[in-house]
Formats: structure tokens, sequence, C-alpha cells
């Protein structure tokens, strides 16, 4: 009786340690654990690419939609990635870029990466980026706004007029 409790306290001590954080149980042969990738890719290319006084859309045809836009600081977008890369594969990595705008206009930036200005420039130190932003395509309203605009209830071109 004594060593099948041994045997189970055993068992039940390895399969607790298999599902803990601990760096030295992650190590071991047997333990599986998946590559993740969480959050907006964040690039140094990206990054440089960003300048002060982009607009809010310039900076997110550059970024891509931010991770989050909290309605609470509506002038901060934060951007997060987390790379964690499974059974032995490397380090994890995690990435993080605060934009702060004012007037729509971004004015700093905090996190991991920076800007690099001088990268790519010639003996000026600076370099030049343009970037153009394609127009916002505009939608076709629904079938349901189209008939409540008939009907006279919405703002738009067929309000109050009936064909």
């Amino acid at each position: 009786m004594q060593k099948l409790l041994i045997l189970v306290t055993t068992i039940a001590s390895l399969l607790t340690a298999a599902c803990s954080q601990d760096p030295v149980v992650n190590r071991l042969p047997w333990v599986y654990r998946i590559e993740v990738q969480q959050g907006n890719v964040i690039s140094q290319d990206a990054v440089d690419r960003l300048r002060p006084r982009m607009t809010r859309r310039q900076v997110q045809f550059v970024m891509g939609t931010p991770m989050i836009a909290d309605p609470f600081h509506a002038n901060r977008w934060d951007y997060v990635y987390l790379y964690d890369p499974g059974s032995g594969k490397g380090e994890p990595a995690l990435e993080r870029l605060t934009l702060f705008f004012e007037e729509d206009r971004l004015v700093r930036l905090s996190g991991t990466l920076h800007p690099d200005l001088t990268a790519g420039s010639d003996e000026g130190g600076r370099k030049q980026v343009m970037i153009t932003v394609p127009p916002q395509e505009r939608e076709e309203p629904g079938i349901l706004t189209r008939l409540w605009r008939w009907m006279g209830f919405g703002s738009g071109d067929n309000a109050g007029h009936a064909h």
C-alpha cells in the first residue's frame, strides 16, 4: 500500500510540474509548448517611418490598427507584440509602442522601439520620408438606411423626396 501511495504521489507531482511555468520543467524534452504570437507585429522599419505631426490615418497606414485604443485615453494608441517561441526555440520577446496624439497629430512615442532617424541617411544625418495614404473609400449605404432616408427620417440625398 505504501509503494502505491508513493507511486501515485510521484506521478501527481510530475503532472503538476509539467503544467507549471518553472523554467526547469519547460526544458524537459517530453513537455511540448506551442509557439505563441499575440498582438501587432512591430517592425523597426515601420517605426522608422513614423514622423512627428503625422495624422492618425497616416500612422494607422504605417503601423496598422492599434492593439489598444482606450476610450478613456483617446489621444493614446498602444501597440503590443508578444512572441513566445515554444519548446526551447529561443527567448521570448515583448515589444511595445505607445503613440500620443494632440489635435489628431502624432506628438511623441514611447516604448521598446524608437525611430532611427539616421539609418540610411546621407551626410546631413536626416532622412526624408513621404507617406502617401490612399483615399478612404466611401461605403454605399445599406438597404435599410436607404429606406429610412426615402421615408424622410434620415439625412442624405433622398431624404424627403419620393420618386
